[in-house]
């Protein structure tokens, strides 16, 4: 088994994420010179949100039906490959899901500053939870894991 590196596997992601919102909120205080108001945002906020907790949900929905983990420190005890529901359109939907709710905080933030914080939560995540994640998925399941991955998107 391959042992993890760095910050690979060590913060969850939804300390992540709430670390992300709060960084988001406080740069969004402290720059209002930046804040953009636009019309139909609050209507954007709400949207992103919903549809980033309805994601996240399916996610988690199809992992619980599988009968497989749901904790992203423990990709090594995953029983078996979800292919079926929403990882048909995505391979990462909870981490989808916390992107889209991102979007909805910085669309309701209005503020051009703290919109880079779903952008660096996408580097974050990709290069901390799910490389490590694939890399230890590929060691586990092999070939039909690995034609998973050729046939289904990161994101979107």
């Amino acid at each position: 088994m391959t042992s993890t590196r760095g910050l690979e596997l060590k913060v969850p992601p939804l300390i992540v994420l709430a670390l992300a919102a709060y960084a988001m909120w406080l740069i969004a205080w402290g720059s209002p010179q930046f804040i953009v108001i636009y019309p139909g945002r609050l209507v954007a906020a709400l949207l992103f949100a919903l549809l980033g907790f309805v994601t996240m949900v399916a996610g988690v929905v199809a992992f619980n039906r599988a009968h497989t983990t749901v904790n992203p420190h423990t990709p090594q005890n995953s029983a078996n490959i979800v292919t079926s529901g929403i990882y048909r359109v995505t391979r990462n939907p909870m981490y989808l899901g916390m992107l889209l709710a991102l979007l909805g905080w910085a669309s309701y933030l209005a503020n051009v500053a703290a919109a880079a914080f779903p952008i660096l939560f996408v580097g974050y995540i990709t290069r901390y939870q799910i490389v490590p994640e694939e890399r230890i998925l590929k060691e586990k399941f092999g070939a039909p894991y690995e034609a998973y991955l050729r046939s289904v998107r990161r994101w979107i």
